[in-house]
């Protein structure tokens, strides 16, 4: 499926501001049909959901249709969608959840790789349980986590595997799949950071094993909120802290309070607009002829080409830049890099950047543990990330722009 990438572009407001976006990772910028959702759910008449007026009609309707929606993206059931305020809010939530049944001699395991995110609340849940946390670490030089390293952390006592499904810092794609069996084969529940991988890869929960997965909408092109993705049946026996009178059911028990249905919405859009996204510009008659789960699945695949594509282009001529060490070196990846000069500190270069009109970030950004085991510490890298809007122009600007910033040594 060939794609489109002016289409793309033409759909998103902010990049007519002129920047080059390499700030994704972040947050990605947002198309018109997701904002324009956003506000007319906004400007109509809403409710807590209901089923007599009108209002309390569409109330319920936008929920249903974001969730109908997030478990066509990740391949599950409507009913496994929880809406949270963060993927972090919700990971805190699981993990006191889940550690509520725990104690000494328990234990769980969390790697380096991940985004603190997945990494804190398992740890202090852990400390308030009394069980034991159990490091797998990752290789540095390569940035791969194998199957192994967590295989050799593992114990019949494990009762929970945190793992990322890729590296928001380094761009590190573990095989989910085989961690699966790993943790399963023990009798331990997996859950995956999806965060950042969910923004570039194709999304199949039941196919990677996961019995939890956390993402956040607003990585792939929609608004400020997180999910957690489980089959039902995995979140039944669970029974979070709630509110009396809220509902006991499965997904409704772990929601806390109203939801924020201007969001959901947006949620919705952005979907659908990722349902779309290889057709953009095509005129293409087919789009009623398959689900949305298949036109997503299509549209993934055309959006890693495009994006290995300008990975392929970018990637060696940064390492090409003089004194530069790439971090990014694992065999799978998403189209992420980080990378640290001799010459410049990492927030000089960012900055450099910044005035030229090129956004690209710099710092650890709470990879916390990934970027002290790299041995960058707090300081951590210029971190470039491509997204669905990115083009060559872009990518040359960067380039271009980055020669003359290395090649001016640092004042300090």
């Amino acid at each position: 499926m060939p794609y489109d990438v002016a289409a793309v572009r033409a759909h998103f407001p902010a990049l007519l501001e002129g920047a080059a976006h390499f700030d994704g990772p972040g947050g990605s910028q947002t198309p018109d049909v997701v904002a324009m959702a956003v506000a007319d759910t906004m400007t109509a008449a809403v409710s807590n959901r209901g089923a007599i007026s009108v209002a309390e009609r569409r109330a319920e309707q936008v929920v249903q249709e974001a969730r109908a929606a997030m478990a066509d993206l990740v391949g599950l059931e409507p009913q496994g969608i929880v809406f949270g305020r963060s993927a972090t809010d919700l990971t805190f939530m699981l993990a006191r959840t889940l550690s509520a049944g725990w104690g000494p001699g328990d234990e769980v395991v969390v790697t380096r790789l991940d985004h603190d995110a997945n990494v804190r609340p398992w740890v202090l849940a852990a400390e308030q349980s009394g069980a034991t946390v159990r490091w797998a670490d990752f290789d540095p030089a390569s940035g791969e986590l194998h199957a192994d390293d967590v295989r050799a952390v593992v114990t019949e006592r494990t009762r929970l595997v945190a793992v990322t499904a890729a590296s928001n810092l380094i761009g590190t794609r573990p095989d989910i799949p085989v961690i699966a069996e790993v943790a399963h084969r023990v009798g331990a529940l997996l859950h995956v950071d999806g965060v950042h991988a969910t923004a570039h890869v194709g999304t199949d929960v039941p196919g990677s094993g996961a019995d939890f997965w956390v993402c956040s909408p607003y990585k792939f092109l929609g608004p400020h909120l997180g999910v957690l993705g489980a089959r039902p049946e995995a979140l039944e026996p669970l029974r979070p802290a709630k509110l009396l009178p809220s509902s006991d059911a499965v997904p409704e028990r772990f929601e806390l309070g109203t939801l924020p249905y201007e969001m959901l919405a947006g949620i919705t859009a952005a979907v659908d607009f990722l349902a779309d996204l290889g057709e953009l510009g095509q005129g293409s008659d087919a789009r009623e002829l398959r689900t949305r789960r298949e036109r997503i699945v299509d549209s993934y695949a055309a959006l890693e080409a495009h994006e290995d594509e300008l990975l392929a282009w970018l990637e060696p001529r940064l390492r090409a830049l003089p004194g530069v060490t790439l971090y990014s070196n694992a065999a799978r990846r998403t189209p992420t890099l980080l990378f640290t000069s001799e010459s410049r500190a990492p927030q000089e270069i960012r900055v450099a950047l910044a005035a030229q009109g090129i956004n690209a970030p710099a710092g650890h950004f709470y990879a916390w543990e990934t970027s002290h085991h790299l041995g960058l510490g707090s300081v951590g890298g210029v971190r470039v990330g491509l997204a669905p809007y990115t083009d060559h122009t872009d990518v040359e600007r960067l380039v271009d722009a980055l020669e003359p910033i290395l090649r001016t040594a640092s004042a300090r």
